[in-house]
């Protein structure tokens, strides 16, 4: 059985913050994405909380990411906020445009955020949600270096490339919370697999020569299964047009890895839309919302996007956060 201790999120962050500044990145940048973990861990998603800690951390050394930047903001635009992150972490990034997008939304009804030069934002419904938190409708998009062939083909050309929609529920979080990446599973799972020397499942990827594999390591050189065939291809180039395209940012196909010490700055991307519901549906919003939400959850087995993370939730602050004493080990020894 394996060894664990009980944590909270304030001594998951706690120990994050640490263990990043320790690294070489200034408090600015290492608190949001310390927060980050905490709220992945939270949410029962291992593969992007302490887990991914070493490697940010290792991150700072190479120089893939720099962790003194700091995120410069402008505006070409009324309803467009631009943010060069300076090949600094994501999270930073997002909450420097956060700052700018959300009362541009309430003022203009709609406003979007374009942000370039970026790195791993992590859990991406993480980010739509603290937008619906704030009564918006929350869209987001990040792209990720290629890991996807296009279908009948071997060569990746696009990210895992996730999008998330948050949905307000009016009382501060969100009724819909959807999150999902273009591939069958997210990269990081596969990852994952291979550092516990696991067999991954059937269909989460291919090999280089395009076969399906069961192999973490040769799923790592090969490519991402696209989740629902030419659909995902699909969902995976509208990703790319909105987080690469749009904001200027790397296209996959550019992007260094987002595992490894090799390549550089990643410099890809994220884009949102904060859209606030009272400038076209003020008076029915809230109604058919709950409408459609109760349509899924009131019948027995089913339930809403975002439901299992609530559930964690509730779980988690009631008992406790389990984290491995090898993992807590390992971020502690460098």
């Amino acid at each position: 059985m394996t060894e664990s201790v009980t944590m909270n999120p304030g001594e998951i962050e706690a120990l994050a913050v640490g263990i990043l500044e320790a690294a070489g990145a200034r408090t600015e940048n290492a608190r949001p994405l310390a927060r980050a973990i905490a709220a992945a861990e939270r949410e029962g998603i291992a593969s992007h909380g302490l887990m991914y800690l070493p490697i940010y951390a290792e991150h700072l050394h190479c120089g893939k990411v720099d962790g003194q930047a700091v995120p410069k903001v402008t505006s070409p635009r009324q309803g467009t906020v631009l943010v060069d992150a300076g090949t600094g972490f994501a999270h930073a990034a997002i909450d420097a445009g956060f700052a700018e997008l959300i009362p541009r939304a309430r003022e203009l009804g709609v406003a979007a955020l374009a942000i370039h030069n970026s790195y791993n934002c992590g859990v991406l419904g993480y980010h739509t949600e603290r937008l619906a938190a704030e009564g918006l409708v929350g869209l987001g998009f990040t792209n990720a270096p290629a890991s996807i062939a296009p279908l009948g083909g071997s060569r990746p050309v696009i990210g895992t490339n996730p999008f998330s929609l948050a949905v307000p529920d009016g009382e501060g979080g969100a009724a819909i919370l959807i999150d999902q990446s273009a591939s069958v599973v997210a990269r990081s799972e596969v990852m994952k697999h291979a550092r516990e020397g696991r067999p991954i499942p059937e269909g989460w990827a291919l090999d280089p020569d395009g076969q399906p594999t069961r192999d973490p390591e040769l799923a790592i050189k090969g490519s991402m299964a696209p989740s629902g065939g030419y659909k995902g291809v699909g969902i995976g180039l509208l990703t790319e047009v909105m987080a690469a395209a749009l904001t200027g940012a790397y296209l996959g196909i550019d992007a260094a890895p987002f595992s490894g010490t090799k390549g550089g700055p990643p410099r890809t991307g994220q884009y949102f839309l904060a859209i606030d519901p009272a400038a076209s549906a003020d008076d029915v919003f809230a109604e058919r919302i709950t409408a459609l939400a109760g349509a899924i959850t009131e019948q027995p087995g089913a339930r809403l996007p975002g439901q299992g993370r609530r559930a964690a939730r509730k779980r988690h602050d009631r008992d406790g956060i389990q984290v491995s004493t090898a993992l807590l080990d390992k971020i502690r020894s460098g």
